[in-house]
């Protein structure tokens, strides 16, 4: 792993990493994020109950546009021409949890981290949005880079309990 950080120059200030030199190649990301509510909640969700319609339809719809507005919401990152963004969704009922995992794709000189974790996140989030008036205790957590593939740097891959907490919660 490289131990430097490249998103500052002389100076001490950021910028913009110059990607200029980099390979074209095909480059996959994969996150994670979590949400924890009450079990009536889930429930509610996964039975089309919400007041506000279809939650994890709309959470597709939200991390998917997350993902394409990455580069207006995080100063460094590079606007990229994403190939592809898919959301999965997978709930643990012993956990009381909504598992949202992101595939984003590129064919570019960089990666997509960014945009996986910018989806997973604005899909959790909007998943809050839509239930708060009947659990406004939702915890949104676990927000994690499960894979990237592509690049210099080569393939990585978050082992399942990489934190020791069952970070990567579903089964």
């Amino acid at each position: 792993m490289n131990e430097e950080l490249t998103h500052f120059n002389e100076q001490g200030r950021g910028r913009m990493v110059d990607v200029s030199g980099k390979d074209i190649t095909d480059r996959l990301a994969k996150a994670q994020a979590k949400v924890f509510m009450q079990k009536e909640t889930l429930h509610r969700i996964k039975a089309g109950k919400m007041a506000k319609g279809d939650v994890l339809g709309v959470a597709q719809v939200a991390g998917v546009m997350g993902a394409k507005q990455t580069p207006y919401l995080i100063p460094m990152s590079h606007p990229l021409p994403i190939s592809g963004v898919d959301l999965q969704f997978y709930f643990i009922e012993e956990e009381n949890c909504l598992v949202i995992e992101a595939v984003v794709k590129v064919t570019g000189k960089t990666g997509v981290e960014m945009e996986a974790l910018t989806a997973v996140s604005v899909a959790a989030l909007t998943v809050y949005d839509m239930c708060k008036a009947v659990d406004r205790g939702m915890e949104i957590s676990g927000i994690c880079l499960l894979e990237k593939k592509g690049g210099k740097s080569g393939h990585y891959y978050r082992p399942v309990n990489a934190t020791g907490d069952g970070s990567r919660c579903r089964k």
